[in-house]
Parts: C-alpha cells; structure tokens; sequence
C-alpha cells in the first residue's frame, strides 16, 4: 500500500520515538533504585553473583541503576549512543537472569529479554540523524 511505503521516509523519526520512549520508561525506572541508596545498590549488586561475580555489589548496583538512569536520558538525546546501548543489554541480561533465578520462568523474563533485543538491535541501526552523535 502506498500509505506504508511512504512510512520508509520517516525512519529517522521512528528512531527518536523508540528513543524517547525508552529514555523516559528508563530514567522512570532507574530513578527510584538511584535514590534508594547504599541498601538499594548492595541488592542489585548481588545480582552479579550470578554470573560468578561476588565482589563490590555496591558498585555494581550504583552502575546498573546509572546505566538505567542516565542511560535512558543518554538514549533521548542520542548521545554515546552504542556504548549505552552496550550497558544496557548487559543490564537487560542480568536482569532476565535474576528473574530465571527466581523461578519466574520465560514469562517473568521476558520483559528484560525483549529490551535487550531492541537495545541490541540498536546498536547496528544507530541513533538516527535528530541526535546529538549526528550532529
């Protein structure tokens, strides 16, 4: 149809709406686990004893709450565009690890698997011309 092929002239557009979106729901969600502080970040940290990883958990969960955060407000301007996209499969893997490990099974996963599929593909599509690493 001639509606959708005229779509395709609008893909740099497409890329922003994905970016927004995400960047907002991003800094929504990593906010709160910013402000939650040391407690907070020690429990997110923990997670990466699941992939044999049981030093810092502080560190590691100040990262994965930044990464959240400020990464979703990197993805809105398009700015270091690939490597926070980087960042966040990898945040979107332990996520969906922690929830297998739970017992959650595929459907409690999957949200993070889902995510970090899009932030994966991303990473070969890039930020699209209305972004900062265009300009």
């Amino acid at each position: 149809m001639a509606i959708f092929d005229s779509l395709g002239k609008y893909r740099n557009t497409g890329l922003l709406i994905i970016r927004l979106g995400l960047g907002v729901m991003f800094m929504i969600h990593g906010f709160p686990k910013i402000m939650g502080g040391v407690d907070t970040w020690k429990g997110l940290g923990g997670s990466m004893k699941l992939i044999g990883i049981d030093f810092l958990p502080v560190a590691w969960g100040f990262m994965a709450a930044a990464t959240e955060t400020f990464g979703g407000f990197l993805l809105i301007l398009g700015l270091f565009f690939r490597p926070v996209n980087i960042l966040l499969v990898f945040t979107m893997i332990i996520a969906a690890l922690v929830h297998f490990s739970k017992g959650d099974g595929i459907g409690g996963a999957s949200h993070a698997i889902e995510l970090g599929i899009v932030f994966f593909g991303l990473l070969f599509v890039g930020p699209g011309k209305y972004s900062i690493d265009k300009k």
